[in-house]
C-alpha cells in the first residue's frame, strides 16, 4: 500500500506506517496545490469558539453545584430522600446531595401560630354560641411530619375545629364563660394525643372569642342588674341594722346622761346656722313637751271650772284650787 493517498482528488493525505494502528492522520499539502484549495487545511481553531465552550462548561458546573449543594437553616431540619427512600435527617448547615437522585425536604422547627376559625356550638344547656380559638404547635420529629402525613398544618387545623366543638359542647354556658382555663387544657391534651404520631407537639390552645346571641346578652344584662340590685338592698339593710344598733346605744347613753341630749340639740342648732337660714328651729324632747302641754291644759281647764262654780254666782270671789283670787274687804 502506498503511503500517499488522495481523498476525492483534492485533499492529499499521507499515512505513516508506524502510526497506522493509532489512526493518526495529518494534513500535508502538495507543492503545486493552489492556495484556494488548501485555504482550510492546517488553519488554527477560532479563539471565540474556545471561550464559548469554556463559558458553557462553567455554567454547567455551577448548575451542578447548585443542585448538589443545599443549605439547611438553623431552625430547620432536612429529610433526605434517595430514589424515593428516606436515608436520614440532615441538621443545620451545608449538605451535599446527588443531583437528580437525592431530594432534600426542609422542615421548620419553629412554633407555628394557627387561628381556629369561629365554630357554631350548642352548649350543654342548649345555648347557641360562636367560639373561636388559637393554637400553637411545633414539629419535634421532622421525618414523621413528612412521611406520616401530607400536610401537618391543614390536618391540625381540621382536628382542632372538631375538638373545639366537642369540648365546648360538653359544658354549660356559665362554665364556658368562667372555666376557660380548664377547657383550654382539655383541648390541648386531646390534640397532643392525636398529633403524637405526626411528630408534632401542641404547646398551647386558647379560646379567643365567644359570641353570644343578642337575646342572651339582654337576658344576662337583666340578670346582672338584678344581682346588683339584690346586693345593693342587702348592703342598705345591713347599714340600717348597724345604724339602728348605733342609735340604740346612743339613746341608752343619752338616757343615762340627760345633758347629752341638750348638747346634741345645740350641735344641731350650730349645723342649721351654717346655712344662714331665716328660720330657726329649737328642738325639744318630744315626750316631755307633750307632757308639759298636757299639764298646762289641765291647769287651764281647772281654772275655768272654778270660775264657773256655784259659789261665784252668790257673790263669792272666784278661787282657783280653793284659793280666792280677790280678797274681800271688811
Amino acid at each position: 500500500m502506498s503511503p500517499w493517498t488522495s481523498v476525492a482528488g483534492s485533499w492529499p493525505l499521507r499515512v505513516s506506517r508506524r502510526s497506522f494502528a493509532s489512526a493518526a492522520i495529518r494534513c500535508v499539502p502538495y507543492a503545486d496545490c493552489s492556495r484556494a484549495r488548501i485555504s482550510g487545511c492546517g488553519r488554527s481553531q477560532d479563539p471565540t469558539m474556545s471561550y464559548l465552550w469554556i463559558v458553557v462548561i462553567v455554567l454547567l458546573l455551577l448548575a451542578l453545584a447548585s443542585l448538589a449543594l443545599k443549605v439547611v437553616k438553623q431552625y430547620e431540619q432536612g429529610v433526605l430522600f434517595r430514589l424515593g427512600r428516606v436515608i436520614g435527617v440532615r441538621k443545620a448547615g451545608l449538605t451535599v446531595i446527588i443531583p437528580f437522585v437525592d431530594v432534600l425536604h426542609r422542615v421548620s422547627l419553629r412554633i407555628v401560630t394557627m387561628p381556629i376559625q369561629s365554630q357554631g356550638i350548642i352548649t350543654r344547656d342548649n345555648v347557641s354560641v360562636d367560639v373561636s380559638a388559637v393554637a400553637y404547635f411545633r414539629v419535634v420529629d421532622a421525618e414523621k411530619s413528612v412521611v406520616a402525613i401530607e400536610s401537618v398544618g391543614a390536618a391540625i387545623n381540621q382536628i382542632a375545629q372538631t375538638t373545639l366543638r366537642k369540648v365546648v359542647g360538653q359544658h354549660t354556658l356559665d362554665e364556658t364563660l368562667s372555666e376557660t382555663d380548664r377547657i383550654n387544657v382539655s383541648i390541648r391534651e386531646i390534640l397532643d394525643v392525636a398529633t403524637a404520631e405526626w411528630g408534632v407537639v401542641v404547646t398551647l390552645v386558647e379560646l379567643k372569642d365567644i359570641q353570644l346571641p343578642e337575646s342572651m346578652k339582654r337576658a344576662m344584662a337583666r340578670q346582672a342588674e338584678a344581682e346588683r340590685e339584690k346586693r345593693a338592698k342587702i348592703i342598705a339593710a345591713e347599714g340600717e341594722a348597724l345604724a339602728a344598733a348605733a342609735l340604740g346605744s346612743a339613746a341608752d347613753i343619752m338616757m343615762a346622761h340627760p345633758l347629752a341630749l341638750q348638747l346634741r340639740n345645740l350641735q344641731t342648732l350650730v349645723e342649721l346656722g351654717v346655712d344662714k337660714n331665716s328660720t330657726v328651729v329649737f328642738p325639744a324632747p318630744l315626750m316631755s313637751t307633750i307632757g308639759e302641754l298636757g299639764t298646762f291644759l289641765a291647769r287651764e281647764n281647772s281654772a275655768a271650772s272654778a270660775v264657773r262654780s256655784p259659789g261665784s254666782a252668790k257673790g263669792a270671789p272666784p278661787a282657783v284650787n280653793g284659793t280666792p283670787l280677790v280678797t274681800p274687804t271688811p
